[in-house]
């Protein structure tokens, strides 16, 4: 579904239930710019981890001297750490994309993750209390925004969903509220 297809988001308040296409059951998976947009944020973790890193190798061969076999050790390890971490970060977007998915239907939310250790959560739409819609600067960049659910209970009183379109998060975000007249609780 490309995002010219979704309503933007209005000041109308008789628009109470998202659109017909985006409540009729079926499992959709999370928009493909995620994957880019979680490589972005990977290069960024391997940055933060990398350069302190090479700092303290740096440190501790200023402090010990350069030992052949010690350095050769301490910057094949740096590298090592910092290769396997960037490999991993840029590796995994694809996989969490591909096992990560949710299905709107009229009662509410199935939001499927997981690719190790699958999860499965559903929120019916009477239990929700509130939601929202998040944006962090990264997400902006890519058109991305992540919904949370907010219900009543202890185990997952919040449920986010990352990754997608923010057209999307909000459509879904409104079909979550509770029916004018009722109450979520």
């Amino acid at each position: 579904m490309n995002e010219s297809t979704h309503r933007l988001e209005t000041e109308d308040p008789a628009r109470d239930v998202a659109s017909p296409s985006l409540t009729d059951g079926l499992r959709r998976s999370l928009d493909p710019r995620s994957i880019p947009l979680n490589r972005a944020m990977g290069r960024i973790v391997t940055a933060c981890v990398s350069l302190p890193l090479g700092a303290g190798v740096g440190v501790l061969w200023g402090v010990f001297g350069p030992p052949a076999g010690v350095a050769a050790f301490l910057v094949g390890a740096w590298a090592a750490i910092t290769g396997t971490l960037g490999w991993w970060l840029y590796t995994w977007p694809v996989l969490h994309h591909r096992y990560a998915s949710y299905t709107v239907n009229p009662d509410g939310i199935k939001i499927r993750t997981g690719v190790v250790w699958r999860k499965a959560i559903s929120v019916p739409r009477s239990r929700v209390q509130h939601t929202d819609v998040s944006q962090g600067p990264l997400e902006r960049r890519y058109g991305l925004g992540t919904l949370g659910v907010y219900t009543a209970g202890t185990s997952y009183a919040k449920v986010s969903l990352d990754g997608l379109a923010h057209g999307t998060a909000l459509e879904i975000r409104d079909h979550l509220l509770p029916l004018e007249g009722t109450d979520a609780v």
